[in-house]
């Protein structure tokens, strides 16, 4: 019998910072049903001057490593679309943060927001071959758009962290991946821009035209019938999509569209992507620890996975909790992040939001504002210099 490989542990941060989407809405004009209806958001966490997606992984992945040690952790994988750096990959800055072993590999990976099942993939893979190591997966994004246009209210920025092993704890991944790839330009940013450039119609549609894609495969390959499926947990620019890419799969698969049974499938894994808005990579995994949490006992009960990463790669797969998993979720840690974070007004927050580190090489200490165990203390040289609180 294959032994199962999966998600043995699951741990989330996020930024210092909160914006309430009423203090965004009375700045604008907006309705405040528009964002909390139309697109079902409510706040967007905002990192302070001294985070980045470096700080954010390594405060979701330590409680991990103090939980489990160092010892088994043989690769690290950071999937981001946020990255700090052309060449070095950011987790390298994590594993020393974490203290990690140097007898380790670590590699960042980027395809949008479906970088982290990449990630997840590629850690199974490797305990398949070696059963006795550990794979850290980290998803970590700042999600960033232009003030004042479409996609201001659904930025956000979270980590969430998952120790990949065999005979896991929490998540089973099952056999087989459906998978999708088409060149679309629906979502991009090119490498002189700091925010994204977006086309939200076609990112819609894209997203929509990749889910049919990735389940057409997922089936013809043996997958599971929709309705062996617990629940769903989709990507989630803003929660609202997580409804409508369901709705849009039980129309494919010529199944009742019925409001309840759709809000029972999709909604407790929107409680954190709510209220911390887009994280990109790690959207979806926000998702699978709000489900976890948040539902019945999901013991042996299918949970159906939808990855969407822009210009645009997807990927649906299965996961199985295992017997015993509400021991090992971290549902009060889990709350906690997000009842950490300080409320900011809209000038605060376009404050942050408009800072950028000096391009300069001279000597630039950050503000200290965070509260988390790692901070971003300055730049010098044209290097990063990040310390533990």
């Amino acid at each position: 019998m294959t032994t199962p490989i999966g998600i043995h542990d699951l741990s989330f941060a996020t930024g210092e910072f909160v914006l309430e989407h009423t203090a965004l809405a009375a700045h604008n004009g907006t309705e405040i049903g528009k964002y909390h209806l139309g697109i079902g958001q409510e706040s967007m966490s905002v990192p302070a001057a001294d985070e980045d997606i470096v700080t954010m992984a390594a405060a979701a992945a330590a409680p991990i490593v103090a939980r489990h040690g160092t010892d088994r952790i043989r690769t690290v994988v950071l999937a981001t679309e946020s990255s700090i750096d052309q060449s070095k990959s950011a987790g390298v800055y994590v594993h020393t943060l974490l203290g990690l072993q140097s007898a380790t590999r670590v590699v960042e990976l980027k395809q949008a927001c479906y970088g982290a099942t990449a990630a997840l993939q590629f850690a199974i893979g490797l305990v398949r071959r070696d059963p006795a190591q550990q794979v850290l997966v980290i998803a970590s994004d700042v999600s960033k758009y232009e003030l004042d246009s479409p996609g201001e209210a659904t930025q956000g920025a979270a980590a969430v962290a998952m120790l990949v092993a065999a005979d896991p704890a929490l998540v089973r991944i099952e056999d087989p991946s459906g998978l999708y790839t088409a060149d679309v330009m629906d979502f991009w940013r090119p490498n002189y821009r700091e925010a994204a450039i977006v086309d939200g119609h076609e990112s819609i549609s894209a997203y929509l035209q990749a889910l049919e894609g990735a389940w057409k495969d997922y089936s013809e390959h043996g997958g599971r019938a929709p309705q062996e499926f617990a629940a769903f947990c989709y990507h989630q620019p803003f929660t609202k999509m997580a409804t409508k890419a369901h709705r849009h799969m039980l129309n494919y698969c010529g199944l009742d569209t019925d409001d309840a049974a759709v809000a029972a499938a999709t909604g407790p894994t929107t409680a954190y992507n709510r209220v911390i808005g887009n994280s990109y990579t790690a959207s979806v995994y926000l998702g699978l620890a709000a489900l976890l949490d948040g539902a019945d006992d999901l013991t042996g009960r299918p949970i159906g996975f939808l990855s969407y990463g822009s210009g645009s790669v997807a990927e649906f797969f299965a996961g199985v909790p295992v017997a015993g998993y509400r021991a090992h979720v971290r549902t009060e840690e889990n709350h906690a992040a997000i009842a950490r974070r300080r409320t900011v007004s809209y000038a605060e927050y376009r404050e942050l939001h408009e800072r950028s580190l000096p391009v300069d090489g001279g000597d630039h200490a950050t503000a200290e504002q965070t509260t988390g165990p790692f901070r971003l203390a300055g730049i010098s040289g044209h290097k990063r210099l990040y310390t533990r609180r």
